[in-house]
């Protein structure tokens, strides 16, 4: 059977895979997206997104990406549902990649475009998993605003719970930061941003035994790891601020990756060490990590394949 041969694959389907589409395919590179295990990414976990410029009332995250979806197709992008589960980038200037899809078709593309986005982690409880969406969340930026003037709590000791839970502080009432060790890991400096919050109060050795509520968030109840001792509080919002995990494994020993496992490209492009390989979205960010700067990315990465693509054929004309 011959090897189907693409010019450019893009892997994941997120706002950054799928704005990568919109500028590949009006550039003619005919792109094919894989969508992996959670087409749309990070987006279709999220009720109601209010920071994406354009949508004056707000709008719910798994429409917005399937408008994504439709605009890309729109112009000629071939969207497949399936997972890219191995990858063999060359490195030749012109070489050609190839890439497995679940486990059985084996493609070759003139350029890849990574979009597999990245995973937050959560803490596990069925609880938590249950009320996700309806009060617990991984992003202060984006849903933090949902809780004004409200009670919430966030579980974290680094310098992004730090970060997130002063964030909170400017629109909550009141916050309840749960650290699982006797000291934060966050720097000094954002310690001391916590601390100098009359609004945060912040509870060492202390996790969180289960989230209450039906449907919504209602209350928290937390133990002591140390001297076992329970307590609840009444809340609304929870914030989970312990990490995310790039979705890399596929491409480890392939491509350079920082020790988080974040694909490391080149300054203020979407470049990574083998030609004709970019890297778009939270891939590649643990900086910002919002929708909007995943979708700028995303159009970075389809500027410089088409780029590259150019360039190697002014070289074979040549």
């Amino acid at each position: 059977m011959a090897v189907e041969r693409i010019k450019c694959l893009i892997i994941g389907s997120g706002p950054a895979g799928y704005t990568a589409a919109i500028y590949a395919s009006r550039a003619d590179l005919k792109p094919v997206v894989y969508t992996g295990m959670e087409p749309g990414g990070q987006l279709t976990t999220t009720t109601e997104v209010d920071n994406f410029p354009g949508y004056p009332e707000g709008i719910d995250g798994p429409t917005m990406m399937v408008q994504l979806q439709q605009q890309a197709e729109r112009f000629g992008t071939e969207v497949r549902i399936g997972m890219i589960t191995n990858v063999e980038f060359s490195s030749e200037e012109g070489g050609i990649h190839k890439a497995t899809v679940d486990n059985t078709t084996e493609i070759e593309a003139e350029s890849v475009i990574i979009s597999t986005g990245a995973t937050a982690r959560y803490l596990g409880l069925p609880s938590e998993q249950r009320l996700r969406g309806g009060g617990v969340s991984a992003c202060a930026v984006c849903d933090g605003f949902f809780y004004k003037n409200q009670r919430v709590a966030i579980v974290g000791g680094g310098d992004t719970a730090a970060e997130e839970a002063t964030y909170l502080a400017n629109i909550c009432e009141h916050v309840t930061m749960l650290v699982r060790k006797d000291e934060m890991r966050a720097s000094k400096a954002m310690q001391h941003r916590v601390n100098s919050r009359k609004n945060i109060t912040v509870l060492y050795n202390t996790e969180v035994e289960e989230v209450i509520g039906e449907q919504v968030v209602e209350g928290l109840k937390m133990i002591n790891n140390q001297t076992k001792e329970t307590s609840q509080i009444e809340i609304t919002g929870l914030f989970i601020a312990i990490g995310h995990k790039p979705n890399t494994d596929i491409f480890k020993g392939q491509l350079e990756m920082d020790d988080t496992g974040y694909i490391i490209t080149e300054a203020k492009s979407t470049k990574t060490g083998k030609p004709g390989v970019f890297a778009s979205g939270d891939v590649q960010d643990k900086e910002y990590r919002q929708a909007i700067t995943a979708a700028g990315t995303g159009c970075m990465a389809a500027l410089d394949a088409e780029r590259y693509l150019a360039s190697i054929e002014e070289k074979v004309e040549a």
